[in-house]
This record gives C-alpha cells, structure tokens and sequence, in this order.
C-alpha cells in the first residue's frame, strides 16, 4: 500500500515561501543562497524540495564555486559526461544556446534517468537570458500517476523500462551509440517508482532516456510509453517559471519532470547545472 505522505507535516521554518501552483514549485524569497550560514537552514530549504517538488531563488550572485558549495549541502555532486574534460570545474555542466545553437531541451524529461543510479535532484542557475521566452515548465509526476485510473495503475505497477543515454548524447557527443554504451550501459528502472523520502509513487518514464518496456511487445510498449509521457503535459500538474539572471531552479528529479522551452533563437540562454547524486529506484508494493 502506497504511504500517505502529509506536506503540512513539513518543517520549512522561517523560509518566505510562494507557491506558484497547486500543484508544484515555489519561489523562497529573500535568502542569500552565498550567505556564511545558509547551512543552518539546509533542513527547511530540503522541506520545501519536497512539499513542492521544484524550488526558485533570485538574484543569486553565486560564483561556480559557491554554487557547488551550496549543492554539496545535499549530497554527493555527478559529474555528466557531456562536461569537457578540461575544466576548471568538472561538477558544472554549462548549457548555452546562441544564433548558432537552437534549444534541445524542449522536451518532458528527468535527468540522467540513463544512470543506474540517476540523481536526487540538479540546481539550475542562470548566467543569461533572453529578453523573453526560454521558460522552463515543470510537471509533478506524483500527481500525474494520481491521475491514472485504478486499472491503469495496477497494469504499471511491478513493470519495469530500459533507459539509454544514447538516444540523446551520441549525438551531441559524436559518439556512436555502441561506443557510449559501453561506458554506460542500458539501465533497468521501474515504470512506476517511490519516491524514497515521501513514499509517493511516480511515473518513472520519459521521452529522452526511456527506450522500451520489458515484457510488452514494441507496439505495446510505444502505446504504453505514450501514454505515461502524456500524463506530464496536463496543465494541472505543472508549473512553467521564467528565467532572469541569477535565478535558481532547484528540482527533485524523483519526483518531477521538466522541459525548456526554445522559443527564443537566435538569442542567447546560458546555464548552469550541478546535480546532486541520488540512489537506485524501486517500487514498493
């Protein structure tokens, strides 16, 4: 039986909360992400993580270092192989697209689903935006499985995906998708996950990284997969937060799914990600 999980329960403390939906993000206001003592209130700004399943800060003047810093608060840092092997610091993975470079993140996703396993969540920081577009919407997948009906639920429950990091970086990597599998091979994840601090269960599927489910034929499975990926685009689960610089995305990746919006070529949007490393998925009956 899937745990019921209270948010009002949750400790946020002193934080100057704004929700921006229902149904997920807030924005914390005043807070200095930079400040000497923000580890005094890692507990509280971990509660809104998850009461809200994506938090928001601006006006953050965070060099890489203390931005690192600051995500080192909740775990171990990944660093994602799309990061040169040259850089000053390897545990930030830039993302800038310009007159020569459209958007490619303009789809529902979570990240890194291709690791065995992928991460607690990415802390996302913007250096510079567009004038206007480039928003970013957020989908809780939690809500979105509530939202399945009882028969549909208990069909996914126990199933589990193949999830490949090739279907998007052998590209951009210019590898082909056998070299870069054999440093990262296909990963095995439940369809439906819980989430291993809230006990929710969550759609655990997406159109980047998930490339089939075991036990179904390939028809079966492209119906399925589907299916689950258009759970995320009901408006009534999402969010959508535009950017200014120095904001702050912060994003439980177990729990929500997330996709750029490129709609501001040719201009600028320039990023930067440092993601917190999570643990293996699972479902529990």
């Amino acid at each position: 039986m899937a745990t019921t999980f209270d948010r009002a329960k949750l400790n946020t403390g002193t934080l100057d909360i704004r929700p921006m939906t229902p149904a997920v993000g807030a924005e914390i206001l005043n807070i200095d992400l930079s400040a000497s003592d923000i580890g005094d209130r890692i507990s509280e700004i971990r509660a809104a993580l998850l009461k809200h399943g994506v938090i928001f800060f601006r006006d953050q003047e965070l060099t890489q270092e203390q931005h690192i810093a600051f995500a080192r608060h909740f775990g171990d840092l990944e660093v994602h192989p799309a990061t040169p092997k040259d850089q000053a610091n390897p545990e930030v993975l830039r993302i800038a697209h310009g007159p020569k470079s459209r958007g490619q993140e303009n789809y529902w996703h979570s990240d890194v689903t291709w690791r065995a396993e992928p991460s607690l969540g990415s802390i996302l920081l913007a250096r510079e935006v567009p004038d206007v577009g480039g928003d970013t919407c957020f989908a809780n997948m939690h809500l979105a499985y509530e939202r399945l009906s009882e028969q549909m639920k208990r069909f996914c429950e126990g199933m589990t995906a193949v999830h490949d990091i090739s279907r998007v970086f052998a590209k951009r990597m210019g590898k082909s998708p056998e070299e870069l599998q054999k440093d990262y091979p296909m990963v095995r994840h439940p369809v439906i996950r819980t989430h291993p601090e809230t006990g929710e269960r969550v759609i655990y599927v997406n159109t980047a990284f998930t490339s089939h489910i075991e036990g179904l034929s390939a028809e079966e499975s492209r119906w399925l997969l589907a299916h689950l990926y258009k759970t995320a685009m009901d408006t009534e689960v999402q969010c959508r937060f535009r950017w200014q610089a120095g904001s702050i995305a912060f994003w439980d990746n177990r729990v929500s799914q997330h996709l750029a919006v490129s709609d501001y070529f040719p201009a600028r949007r320039v990023m930067e990600r440092v993601t917190i490393a999570g643990d293996k998925p699972y479902f529990e009956a």
